[in-house]
Parts: C-alpha cells; structure tokens; sequence
C-alpha cells in the first residue's frame, strides 16, 4: 500500500482505527492532524466516536482559519497550529493518551530511548513540558516551544504525548514504537534492572548487508513459493495483530526447496504487508526493485548450517523482552507444552547478532530450537513456518506467565524425572 496517495481524510480515519483498535486511545480521547502541501490542515473533529470515525468526519482548515466540515474541530487544533508554525518540516501531528506514556507523564519521567536499537532509530529526541489547560493557546505555545528545539516528540505533564512526522505514518510508526517501549520499559522493572544499550553498542546495528546486494530477474514462480508467501503475509498479519511485534519491526523467511529465501521486505509495514511486497533472495542476490529485511545475512546463515530449517521467525513481544532486557532467567519448564516446544531457551549477548553471526547458527540446535537475543528480539526456527510460529506464541505466552507468577508465588518448575518423562513419550531425544 501506497500510504501517500490516500487523500489526507483517508489517512486519518486508517491511523485513527489503528490507534484505537490497539488500544492506544478511547472514545473520546486524542487527535490527529494533516498538513497539506497547500498549507491546508486536516484534522480530526470533536465529540466524535474514535471507532466509527469517516472521512465525511475529517475536518478542513484553511490557512486563514475557515472550518470546512459538518463538526467542530477538535479542541486541540491551537497546538496543532503551533506545532506547524513551529516546524515548517512536519506534516503531521499525532496526540494520544496510551496507557504506558500517560503513566510516564503522571510521575513526570523520560522513558528511555536506548531499550532496542529500533526505538533508538525511530524514537529520535524526547522533551517534557510542562502541564497547561488542555485547548488553550498557553499549552500550545508550551509544546511548541520544544518542538522548536528539533524534538519529534513531546510527552505532556499529566496528560499525554504530542508527536510530529514528515508524514501521518512517520508520525504513527514513532507514536507505536515509543508506547510499546515504555510498556516494555514499566513491565521489565517488575522482573528486575533494566538494561540499556550504549551508543557503542546500538551502532552495531547499523547494518547495510541488505542494501548491498546484486538484483536477480526471478521469470518463474512455483507453486511452492505462491504458497509460502501467502502463509507469510497470513502469519505476519496475525503476528501484528497478536503485538509479536510492530508496524516495521519483526522478521520472518521461509527457504524454498531450490535454495531461495523468501524474507520480509525493509521497513515495509506490517499490517498491510501483501504476497508482493514477500522479497526472494538467492546466491546473495535479492528480487529486482525491492529491499529485504536486514536480517538476511543472519538468515541465510542459519539455513546454510541447518538443512532441516525451513522457517525463522525474528520477534519483538513484549513478555519476552522484559525477560532480554533483564538478567531475569527464562525458564521453559512451566508446563509440558512449553518444553515440548522450546526446550532449552539460550540467552545470548546482544553483540553476538551482529559481530558473530555464527555463533548465533551454531546456538541453534534440536534442544535450542530458539534463542533469545539481550536487548533484541527472539529468534525461532521450525521445520515448517507454522511450528516456527507456534514456537513464537508459546513462548511469550510461556514468558507472560512467569511473569504474571512474580505476583502470585514462587513458580515450581517441572521436576528432573517428569522432563524424562516427557522425552520418552514425546521422543524427545
């Protein structure tokens, strides 16, 4: 999908669903707004119920303040208006009340930008201001005069978070990834002490394997592949739907029985990702026109040392990185499914994903079918895509568990001689 070709209502009304089916606004709360290339400001309207939202709903400002639409627009136009006369560079403006940055805002503290290195390179720069009437020009002036300073976001005193993009995805991609990292953030001082990345280390990330590649013509498609890349886009769908992970996070391949890769395209989002948008890589060269995952060197290592992979699977959920973002252990002896499944999780440093990719292959093995990377994701890996996936739902849902459990009592993990058990009925070994 083309998002800049929607005309500015269509993108409003798409993102305002987004926000409110994820559950990052209510009824009644958060606004956002368009400026167009005319210097026209589309924005949402008051009173209006987030969920039923139309384009018939959007209301049109024009420069000279004249409303165009069938409502009154929103409260909150003031700052809007002084967010663009602030920054001549946005064309969007996103404000929100998510759970998690409200809860930020209400002890009046920064959350931190340097969990994952997609929060550090999406999230650039946060400012806090001060607290003012919601709708009065003296807030507005407030948030303005930070975004003054170079800032795209601004979380608000009490209240919520202003963000500013060059576009209203932009706009949407920093407002998602931000929430999910306070969340994450909160969840994980739960388990114990949290663990930033320094700017050494988020350079690491910084990777160009998937720019570099030579273009191949594919002329022919199996039926294999058709296939594969339409349980892709089912699964990443549902991944995102699920919150494994978010809108341009999250990495999934499926290895073709001629060598190719199929692999999820860079910084494509993953909501509406189509059979097309699936990029196919071989000998090192990639699909003409598009741009796999930067994950594919990685990928393409694994398959290379375990011919009986068929499907890997790079994660973002949030259970399962409070645990990578602590030293708190991940123990899958829960329950008989999740050993079954997961078997021996493995932790491994975060440097080790980008300074040594063979370690990461060789970390994989029949007892460690998944790993989970410090500061970074869990990778799994399946014989087919759907045990790849269903080792993913297992184990945040396992991770959840241990994690509801700190409130409840000492988790009892399953005995020495019932794990036995289990490998012989299930042939495990």
């Amino acid at each position: 999908m083309n998002f800049s070709l929607l005309h500015p209502a269509d993108q409003l009304v798409m993102i305002m669903h987004r926000i409110y089916s994820r559950g990052m606004t209510t009824t009644s709360g958060g606004n956002l707004s368009i400026r167009d290339d005319s210097g026209d400001v589309w924005i949402t309207p008051a009173g209006i119920d987030k969920g039923t939202l139309t384009r018939g709903d959007i209301i049109q400002v024009k420069p000279d303040g004249t409303t165009i639409g069938p409502h009154k627009s929103s409260s909150e136009l003031p700052f809007h208006l002084a967010v663009y006369r602030a920054r001549p560079d946005l064309h969007a403006v996103l404000h929100a009340h998510p759970n998690a940055l409200v809860a930020f805002s209400i002890v009046r503290k920064i959350p931190s930008l340097s969990l994952f290195p997609s929060v550090a390179r999406t999230c650039k720069g946060i400012k806090l201001a001060d607290y003012d009437l919601p709708g009065s020009s003296q807030l507005g002036d407030k948030i303005a005069l930070e975004f003054a300073t170079g800032s795209d976001i601004v979380l608000l005193e009490n209240h919520g978070v202003v963000i500013g993009g060059a576009n209203l995805f932009r706009a949407f991609m920093t407002f998602e990834t931000l929430e999910s990292s306070a969340r994450l953030e909160a969840l994980a001082n739960q388990l114990g002490k949290v663990r930033e990345l320094t700017p050494a280390q988020l350079a690491l990330s910084e990777t160009q394997h998937h720019l570099l590649m030579d273009d191949i013509e594919f002329k022919t498609r199996s039926t294999e592949e058709l296939a594969a890349r339409r349980d892709m886009v089912t699964l990443i769908q549902r991944s995102y739907t699920q919150g494994l992970f978010n809108a341009t996070n999250g990495t999934y391949s499926v290895k073709l029985n001629d060598g190719s890769i199929l692999i999820t395209p860079y910084n494509r989002d993953r909501a509406y990702v189509e059979v097309e948008d699936i990029v196919r890589v071989k000998d090192g060269m990639k699909e003409r026109g598009k741009t796999p995952s930067r994950a594919i060197k990685l990928h393409a290592k694994i398959y290379q040392k375990h011919p009986s992979v068929r499907a890997i699977l790079v994660a973002h959920p949030i259970h399962l990185m409070a645990f990578s973002i602590t030293e708190a252990i991940f123990d899958p002896r829960t329950i008989p499914e999740s050993y079954i499944l997961l078997r021996e999780l493995k932790k491994i440093p975060y440097e080790t994903i980008y300074q040594d990719m063979d370690a990461i292959a060789d970390a994989i093995t029949e007892r460690s079918p998944a790993l989970l990377i410090e500061n970074d994701s869990i990778i799994t890996t399946g014989e087919t895509l759907l045990e790849a996936f269903d080792r993913l739902e297992v184990a945040e849902a396992t991770a959840a568990s241990l994690y509801i459990s700190k409130s409840i009592g000492k988790v009892v993990h399953i005995k020495a001689e019932q794990i036995e058990e289990l490998h012989k009925a299930f042939g495990l070994d």
